[in-house]
């Protein structure tokens, strides 16, 4: 009997404590449910509008000559002075002598070929006279006008095949071409310059002895120049072969040259055309190989196109519109690209496209469109934090029910 006492008295006592459990929490205040704000960033957008734009190309490129070739010895020898110092820097005009390959046996024995020649004339006049009278004069004259001291004068034209035969079977027609052919050569120990330049690379020196073929130094044109200009292929399709250019350096000093040639191939390594700019030369401003310009091409008008920053562009080719007071993301049509701006279409006109860099953002972001408030933001409030609205404007009213809502809780 007295176990089910116990039992009872328990069950009471905990039905006892729920209920009065129970009533004490319905005694208590239900807290203040924080609301949640969506931050809000404001940002600079301009309205989708083309026009015309005139857009140029500026780039930097190399001075080079149009002619560096490499001089060398058409015959074997010793290597003499001509009217040029044959050293590294030395300039020359066209037709200095640079120098000589020793020509002084080459000289002795074309005269000694001379005087063998003259003999082998003087032993056919005698036939000629009673073989071949009509030949007989020209040939006496040929033989007198020989001297060895210079080239050989114009052998008379044959046109009786007979004689042909009998002046070829005394080697005489044979030898005249071979005295010729030494002429020639004895004239290449002479090395003239073929233009105007300046040694920029000499490889031997006066007193050496060089072969057939040898190189001795290498020149370069120093009057005639021309800018290499690498052009980003995105870019070389608004310049044409004949356009004019502007050229400028360091020293403010300009030029004016023209477009003479245009790569039809693209460098593996920069993606890039080449421009090759011809300049006129200058004595007041004279110009020197290898020195760097920067080529301005000529303004050309874009039609149906935007400008904006290129920092405002995302993976190549995306920006963010506002519509509705949140971002979308919109695919564009790059038309070209500037240093810092780039053109475009491809958006609706009357858009409003984003014209700022934004980082950390998704598409739907709520946003506030308003130019004088993105003003205020300045540069700090490009893509960083989500900056409070200036006081007046559109959102103070949130940031006074957050604030109530921490004092409930601080309650």
């Amino acid at each position: 009997m007295w176990r089910i006492v116990i039992v009872v008295s328990v069950i009471f006592i905990l039905g006892l404590a729920y209920g009065l459990m129970q009533f004490l929490k319905s005694m208590k205040e239900e807290p203040p449910v924080r609301q949640t704000i969506e931050s809000r960033r404001y940002v600079r957008v301009e309205p989708v509008k083309y026009s015309s734009i005139a857009s140029s190309v500026s780039k930097e490129g190399r001075l080079s000559s149009v002619a560096e070739v490499d001089i060398v010895a058409e015959a074997s020898g010793k290597i003499e002075a001509g009217n040029v110092t044959l050293k590294k820097g030395a300039s020359f005009s066209k037709g200095d002598v640079l120098f000589v390959v020793y020509p002084d046996e080459a000289i002795l024995s074309l005269k000694a070929r001379k005087s063998q020649y003259q003999n082998t004339l003087a032993s056919i006049i005698p036939d000629l006279v009673i073989d071949f009278p009509n030949a007989e004069e020209a040939f006496s004259q040929f033989f007198s006008s020989i001297n060895v001291e210079k080239p050989l004068p114009p052998m008379p034209e044959i046109k009786d095949d007979k004689l042909k035969i009998f002046l070829s079977s005394r080697n005489v027609i044979s030898e005249y071409y071979n005295i010729e052919r030494d002429e020639l050569q004895l004239k290449r120990r002479t090395v003239r310059a073929p233009f105007n330049g300046t040694f920029k690379d000499v490889y031997m020196e006066l007193g050496a002895y060089t072969n057939t073929g040898g190189r001795v130094a290498r020149a370069i044109r120093t009057d005639h120049l021309e800018l290499e200009v690498a052009v980003q292929r995105a870019d070389a399709v608004w310049i044409k072969k004949g356009d004019p250019v502007t050229v400028t350096s360091e020293n403010s000093f300009t030029w004016k040259g023209k477009v003479i040639r245009k790569s039809q191939f693209v460098d593996e390594n920069t993606q890039s055309q080449t421009m090759f700019i011809s300049l006129p030369y200058n004595h007041q401003q004279p110009l020197l190989a290898g020195e760097y310009l920067v080529a301005h091409f000529p303004v050309r008008a874009i039609e149906g196109v935007m400008e904006i920053p290129r920092n405002s562009v995302f993976n190549s080719d995306e920006v963010f519109v506002a519509r509705s007071g949140r971002l979308a993301k919109e695919k564009i049509n790059v038309v070209k690209l500037n240093e810092s701006t780039l053109l475009f279409n491809g958006l609706t006109e009357g858009d409003s496209v984003v014209v700022q860099q934004l980082i950390n953002v998704s598409e739907g972001t709520l946003v506030q469109v308003d130019k004088e408030a993105a003003q205020q933001m300045g540069p700090g409030g490009l893509g960083g934090t989500p900056q409070g609205p200036p006081a007046g404007k559109p959102g103070a009213g949130e940031n006074k029910k957050e604030q109530s809502a921490n004092k409930s809780n601080n309650k």
